[in-house]
């Protein structure tokens, strides 16, 4: 490679948001590379939904979506849907099916998601220059310089897809976000989301006995509600109620978890008192619960009674509350090891939400999970990172 190339778009990160708009921009006829440090492009698309790449939703909208700015995400949203994203995979030739709650996957592997982007980068001349260290990124005249350790690079324009810290054994950094603080930008907190719970110290020894048991769950914090499964661990609570609800919890936060919801538990065990009052009343809820959680709940909860018979309407719907009404506060979160996102990021007032361009530096753009936008678990993540990267694709 020449001492200093000269192009017309330079996108740094070869993952889903990166490559659909590298290949948005070589459609124009412009000239564009991508560079990522990593041996092969779109690394955590290849990991994602269990290999299978739950690569959008159904139902998508902007109210899956997480950002001090909610509204930011709108333009990007509507003018790249998810259905625009579907028809391409369908003129792939790709099979998908629906799994749950409009969540797509491929049926085959999710390596037919990165051939499909990276054949539309061939097809479109885009330069894949991987295994490459960036080491230095400026702003001279009219162009910018990314010196990297096969080169220097000049571009007209730049586009920021490097991601997030979740996942830092893939190599993830923080990158994107110090490029932003370097040309002035603001970047709001950030910490791991869709992750996770741990044990609180006086829950550990006892409730990791648990492990492996499952059950459906509503799952309530700081005013967002989740009604999906529940997964109790070694090392504490996941599973997809506790990956939705852990992007809106803070520490020291209690979670309300109903442990049956839909099921009126009053009802049922004043039922059972009637029809066998020498019954206990955990041996009946393990009829709505799993067993083993109905047993440890009977250790942890002390009614005071054995027998359903022993049990006055208060007590039976005490019990009740206590099952729809289930606290726990977690010792934490296993943090951005197992994150399949990163919250926070670039903060959106200072971008174009129709362009993803900076509003500080002109010819300067960030897409994808660098950005204060973060979905739902469920696909909406993958279709934030194509509408984004269609956005800036289309208009650098």
């Amino acid at each position: 490679m020449p001492a200093a190339s000269k192009i017309d778009v330079m996108v740094l990160g070869a993952g889903a948001a990166g490559m659909i708009c590298a290949a948005e921009a070589g459609k124009r006829g412009l000239s564009a590379t991508i560079l990522d440090h990593a041996r092969a492009p779109g690394e955590k698309i290849r990991i994602s939904g269990g290999g299978r790449c739950n690569f959008t939703n159904l139902h998508c909208s902007p109210e899956n979506f997480l950002s001090e700015n909610p509204r930011f995400a709108i333009s990007a949203l509507k003018s790249f849907t998810q259905h625009d994203f579907i028809e391409r995979v369908k003129a792939r030739g790709i099979a998908y099916h629906e799994k749950t709650l409009g969540q797509l996957f491929c049926d085959n592997s999710a390596r037919d998601i990165i051939e499909m982007l990276t054949d539309d980068m061939r097809t479109a001349d885009v330069r894949l220059e991987l295994s490459t260290e960036i080491f230095e990124v400026g702003h001279r005249d009219t162009h910018f310089e990314i010196r990297t350790s096969n080169g220097v690079w000049h571009a007209e324009r730049l586009v920021v897809a490097t991601g997030g810290k979740s996942i830092p054994k893939m190599g993830a950094t923080g990158l994107g976000y110090d490029i932003a603080r370097q040309f002035g930008h603001s970047v709001t907190e950030t910490r791991a989301g869709l992750v996770p719970f741990t044990w609180a110290s006086h829950m550990a020894e006892s409730w990791k006995s648990l492990s492996g048991v499952s059950v459906d769950v509503k799952a309530e914090c700081s005013g967002a509600s989740f009604r999906e499964a529940m997964l109790l661990t070694h090392r504490g609570l996941s599973g997809p109620a506790m990956l939705q609800i852990s992007s809106y919890w803070r520490d020291g936060e209690r979670l309300q978890i109903d442990l049956a919801p839909d099921t009126d538990v009053t009802a049922i065990l004043k039922q059972a008192r009637s029809e066998r009052p020498k019954a206990s009343p955990w041996n009946v809820l393990a009829d709505v619960l799993p067993r083993r959680l109905s047993q440890k709940l009977e250790e942890d909860l002390d009614l005071g009674a054995k027998r359903l018979a022993d049990m006055a309407n208060a007590a039976i719907e005490d019990l009740a509350k206590r099952l729809h009404g289930f606290g726990v506060v977690p010792g934490g979160t296993e943090g951005y090891r197992t994150a399949e996102v990163t919250l926070g990021g670039v903060d959106t007032k200072e971008l174009n939400q129709k362009t993803m361009e900076s509003r500080l530096v002109p010819g300067l753009h960030f897409i994808g999970e660098v950005v204060d936008v973060t979905g739902h678990l469920g696909g909406h993540n993958f279709q934030w990172a194509w509408s984004s990267g269609v956005a800036a694709g289309r208009f650098v």
